[in-house]
């Protein structure tokens, strides 16, 4: 099987799925998707939970030990890590790599702010110090919390390369010279959240982008087609087109 680094390629981005629960990794696992993400808002909703909070920290490992069966890559998105504690959240990334897990997600969002640089490299080199071999992305949040803006970016970006992450994520970058700025300044792969109507994947591969994450869209588009098969039964309208039960229950562990 590619290594999870090697599908990381600038100008051919990996277009990676986020999940957040077994059926729908099963299924890209059978449509031959090499990989996928885990995404923090479809997990903790599946558990009734805050997006993100440390009370998701168990249900996300449980996802991540559940994927494991799947001939496919997973990364886990963790937040922020569920913790403060550098040694604690180095701990949770060697759980999960014991797990299977190829790579996860550590943000650099605290609620409404951004959390010191400091702070942030030093999450990223315990973990890269307990478990050297996991894809360590590291998610800054300046365009999604509106913090700092493309100078802010670059600077958080390069410093977490230096501290030791694989790859970078700037959710929320769209404009193609932010985009290719970034592809410039920092040596790590950059990873860009698809948005739709402001971005493309070609668009993305054209500024050098080297992975796509589809983020929470996914889980909000299935809940969306949930309503509307609701509403399809009770108007009497045909319903939108669906796996069978079979197809369902031939992607599951006998």
């Amino acid at each position: 099987m590619t290594s999870f680094a090697a599908l990381h390629v600038p100008g051919r981005p990996l277009l990676l799925p986020n999940v957040w629960e077994f059926g729908f990794a099963a299924a890209l696992a059978a449509a031959g998707c090499p990989a996928v993400g885990t995404t923090s808002l479809g997990v903790s909703a599946a558990a009734g939970l805050p997006d993100g909070a440390p009370s998701s920290r168990a249900a996300t490992v449980a996802l991540a030990k559940t994927l494991s069966s799947l001939d496919i890559l997973v990364t886990v998105d963790i937040a922020d890590g569920f913790s403060a504690d550098p040694a604690a959240v180095a701990d949770l990334v060697a759980e999960l790599a014991e797990a299977g897990a190829v790579g996860v997600n550590l943000e650099d969002g605290r609620a409404d702010a951004l959390a010191p640089v400091e702070v942030q490299c030093g999450l990223l080199r315990a973990v890269k110090g307990r478990v050297p071999g996991v894809f360590l992305n590291a998610r800054t949040d300046t365009h999604w919390l509106g913090a700092g803006g493309a100078d802010e970016a670059v600077a958080r970006a390069r410093a977490y390369a230096s501290a030791g992450a694989d790859g970078v994520f700037v959710p929320g970058v769209h404009d193609p010279a932010e985009v290719s700025a970034l592809v410039t300044a920092v040596e790590a792969p950059l990873n860009v959240l698809y948005l739709p109507g402001k971005v493309t994947v070609a668009g993305l591969a054209e500024s050098g982008v080297a992975r796509v994450s589809l983020g929470s869209g996914p889980y909000r588009a299935a809940l969306g087609a949930a309503l509307a098969a609701v509403d399809a039964a009770r108007e009497g309208t045909e319903s939108l087109v669906a796996p069978s039960y079979d197809e369902v229950t031939a992607l599951l562990p006998e």
